[in-house]
């Protein structure tokens, strides 16, 4: 059998409000696999076919285990993943307050792996097939019966400024802007996101940079990309890529490589 990697996104109208894609991971050979994923301000839901979780990001098939369903929150720092043995596995990649619109009452600022996003029912579905257009229909489907709207003003206005400057607009002027203090706002954004507004900015930063680079000009210098996006000079830039990536920019986008056609972009170890 092939492996197969597709990235698709909702159809349903409001679920694209909060879901930027799913993707379909299925590796029915493998041994081993392994790779770093890169800070990002989104979260996700994986679910895993058959597969126990041993330590943090090592995940291995198990003949007949239940499924896997595994929380991920934004991440500031590489995530190290291996996964052994057959892999079948269906990725929710939830937009800042997305997951908050299905789930309730759970703390979104660290892994869970005890909690039961998606009935034994719902998985076998998602699981019964390698069709993404009927995976797709599945999952607008379940998510749509499980929305109930979260709303914080305050945080949806802060949010829109962030994406907005794309990450370069300091916190006191967010603060400003929407007539709240400094210290209020970091502590909403730590409660729901599990970082500081500084460092959602900075994640923010990173990836509009990086999918500058991958999306609409992969020969744009990195004079000119430091330029455009405020960093104070390249190598400003090249120190925000090193501590995101533990990279040179030019010798992180060499290592990595882009699957399915969203900003999934791992190195690949193994």
């Amino acid at each position: 059998m092939i492996p197969v990697f597709k990235t698709f996104r909702p159809k349903n109208s409001l679920i694209s409000e909060y879901v930027d894609y799913y993707y379909l991971d299925v590796k029915p050979n493998n041994i081993e696999t392994e790779f770093e994923c890169f800070p990002h301000y989104n979260t996700t839901i994986s679910l895993y076919k058959e597969n126990i979780n041993l330590n943090k990001g090592e995940v291995v098939f198990e003949t007949k285990a239940k499924p896997l369903q595994i929380f991920t929150p934004i991440r500031e720092d590489v995530l190290q993943v291996k996964q052994f043995g057959k892999v079948h596995r269906v990725v929710i990649v939830f937009k800042p307050l997305g997951i908050q619109q299905f789930y309730k009452n759970l703390n979104f600022n660290d892994f869970i792996r005890d909690y039961n996003f998606f009935s034994n029912l719902e998985l076998s579905k998602l699981f019964s097939t390698e069709d993404t257009d009927i995976v797709r229909k599945h999952l607008d489907t379940f998510l749509f019966e499980k929305f109930t709207k979260y709303k914080n003003s305050i945080l949806e206005k802060a949010l829109t400024l962030i994406f907005k400057h794309l990450g370069t607009l300091p916190i006191q002027n967010i603060a400003t802007e929407i007539k709240i203090s400094r210290r209020h706002l970091n502590r909403l954004f730590n409660s729901h996101f599990g970082v500081s507004v500084k460092k959602f900015n900075e994640i923010v930063l990173f990836r509009k940079t990086l999918e500058k680079k991958l999306f609409e000009n992969t020969e744009q210098s990195f004079t000119d990309l430091a330029y455009e996006f405020n960093y104070s000079d390249q190598s400003h830039l090249i120190k925000a890529f090193q501590n995101f990536t533990s990279n040179s920019p030019k010798k992180f986008l060499k290592k990595g490589t882009l699957l399915g056609n969203e900003d999934t972009f791992w190195h690949l170890k193994k």
